[in-house]
């Protein structure tokens, strides 16, 4: 019997990490649509995009949301491509506008928490337009976990209509401030999912140096994906920086298997997280 898959997302750039930071960071549309290209070759099956400015700033462009996504469908067959709508270095009235593009998901928090030097706002009624929207436009939520609570936001967006039973969760660990990268609180967080969502798909993303740590620990759980990416670790180890977001992937695909697990195809990545084939 063939070994379970595991999809493979790749986030490719954030909102923080600069060129300064890391020179593989891709900032401009063509790097990103470049970088994507070659994890894709390393196994990713996601990208999880936010755009910059040329200045490197955050930016809510829905064009340049639009122009990587089209070069995505150009050079990566199937490749699930996923929007951000987080707040960091952006303005809540534009958090959405990209939505209109209609990418495969976008990425939803459901609640307010501190981050290292602001608050990252997601009040009740942002979320609420937000969801609102994806469902309008046929867009698939993966719900950002970043406190015990938010889970239950995500129950009440079911409960009022604005997304299917069947949820996309992750959950962040690691950001200073926010929830730590403890194995233990993962363990909470997986009960209570199954408890309230108990349909719901997961994966957990770990923050600088923990990405490697809480990967194993998703996939000794049976998580059905795992993330990696420049936007939460710029670093292989603690003296070397990454080569390029491939080569972050080529690393979880190691683990995958080291798990017992499978990197999942494009086809099989769209089935675990119940999206339509792609066009």
């Amino acid at each position: 019997m063939s070994p379970p898959p595991v999809v493979i997302a790749v986030a490719i750039t954030g909102s923080v990490p600069r060129k300064k930071d890391n020179p593989a960071v891709p900032i401009h549309v063509a790097e990103q649509i470049e970088s994507t290209h070659q994890a894709y070759e390393a196994g990713a099956t996601l990208v999880h995009i936010h755009v910059r400015n040329d200045d490197e700033s955050p930016s809510s462009d829905p064009d340049r949301f639009a122009a990587v996504q089209e070069g995505v469908r150009k050079h990566c067959p199937g490749m699930i491509v996923q929007f951000s709508t987080g707040g960091r270095g952006r303005d809540p009235a534009a958090r959405g506008l990209s939505l209109v593009h209609r990418p495969d998901m976008a990425s939803l928090s459901t609640g307010s928490v501190n981050f290292p030097t602001i608050v990252y706002e997601n009040p009740a009624a942002l979320v609420t337009e937000l969801a609102a929207s994806m469902r309008q436009h046929g867009v698939r939520p993966e719900i950002e976990i970043f406190d015990l609570s938010h889970l239950h936001g995500a129950k009440r967006l079911i409960e009022a209509g604005l997304m299917d039973a069947s949820p996309h969760v992750q959950f962040v660990m690691g950001v200073k401030n926010a929830m730590p990268a403890e194995e233990h609180l993962l363990d909470i967080l997986l009960a209570e999912t199954r408890r309230i969502l108990p349909r719901a798909t997961w994966t957990a993303a770990g923050i600088g140096r923990e990405q490697a740590r809480v990967m194993g620990w998703a996939l000794a759980r049976g998580a059905d994906a795992v993330r990696t990416g420049l936007e939460d670790n710029i670093r292989v180890t603690r003296e070397r920086l990454a080569a390029s977001n491939a080569e972050l992937v080529a690393l979880a695909a190691e683990m995958v298997v080291r798990h017992g697990r499978r990197v999942a195809t494009p086809d099989e990545a769209r089935r675990i997280l119940h999206l339509r084939e792609a066009a």
